[in-house]
C-alpha cells in the first residue's frame, strides 16, 4: 500500500496560521442566526440593506459582509491587513455584551495570563517603553489620532477604545538616574468576554506599532 504525503502549505507558517484563523473566525460569523443581537452585544451596527456589519477598530471604520465575513475598510480601497480582519472578526463574533465595570486589570490577571507574560510584555509593552518612555507627552498627542484620552494613571496614561467595548489604558512611567522608564496597559476586567489572551496580545502589539509609526510620521 502506498504511503501517503503529508500536503505542506504553500506558504509559511504563520501565514497559513492567520489564514486558518480568519477561516475559522468567518465560519463563526456565518453560523450566528440572530445579527441583530450580536450587533447589540458588540456595539456595532447592522445595514440590512448592504448586507454589512459596520464596525469601528481604532478609530477607523470598517464594515464586515455578512454572512460571508469579507472585512473591509468603509472609505478606502485598500486590502485591510489579515492581522486586523482577524481581530475584528473574533471581536464581532466572541462579544457578550456584558457591560463594562470599569475595574481595570493587567494581563496578568486574565486566565494564564501570567504563563504568557513575559512575552506580552515585550511585543506589548516594550515598544511603548522605548518609544515613548523618554518623552511621555508624545504618547498623548500620538494617541490622539486613536480618539485616545488623557487617563490617571502612573505619570502619562490614555485611554484607546479598540472597539466599542474594549477600552485599552497605556500607562508609562518616566525613568530616573537609577531606573529607566516603565510601562504598562491596562484592560476593563470584562474584556475576556470580547477578546481571547491570543486576541488581546495581538491586539496591543498591532497598538503598539501603529502609534510607533504615527509618532515617527508627526516627526
Amino acid at each position: 500500500m502506498a504511503r501517503e504525503r503529508l500536503t505542506i502549505p504553500n506558504q509559511n507558517v504563520r501565514d497559513y496560521a492567520h489564514e486558518l484563523a480568519y477561516t475559522l473566525a468567518r465560519q463563526q460569523l456565518a453560523a450566528i442566526k440572530d445579527i441583530q443581537k450580536q450587533c447589540r452585544n458588540s456595539g456595532t451596527e447592522y445595514i440590512e440593506a448592504e448586507k454589512v456589519i459596520s464596525i469601528d477598530f481604532l478609530n477607523q471604520s470598517y464594515k464586515i459582509s455578512y454572512p460571508d465575513g469579507e472585512v473591509f475598510y468603509k472609505d478606502s480601497e485598500e486590502t485591510v491587513p489579515i492581522k486586523d480582519k482577524i481581530l475584528i472578526m473574533d471581536y464581532f463574533t466572541r462579544a457578550s455584551g456584558t457591560p463594562l465595570t470599569g475595574k481595570l486589570i493587567t494581563y496578568k490577571e486574565l486566565h494564564d495570563g501570567l504563563n504568557y507574560f513575559d512575552v506580552f510584555h515585550k511585543r506589548g509593552i516594550q515598544p511603548f517603553v522605548t518609544f515613548f518612555g523618554e518623552k511621555p507627552d508624545e504618547l498623548v498627542r500620538t494617541a490622539g489620532i486613536f480618539n485616545g484620552k488623557p487617563a490617571d494613571y502612573g505619570d502619562v496614561a490614555v485611554t484607546i477604545n479598540a472597539f466599542s467595548r474594549v477600552p485599552v489604558t497605556i500607562a508609562l512611567w518616566r525613568g530616573d538616574e537609577e531606573f529607566g522608564p516603565e510601562g504598562s496597559i491596562l484592560f476593563d476586567s470584562t474584556v475576556s468576554e470580547y477578546l481571547t489572551n491570543d486576541d488581546i496580545h495581538a491586539l496591543c502589539e498591532g497598538m503598539a506599532w501603529k502609534m510607533v509609526r504615527a509618532l515617527k510620521d508627526r516627526r
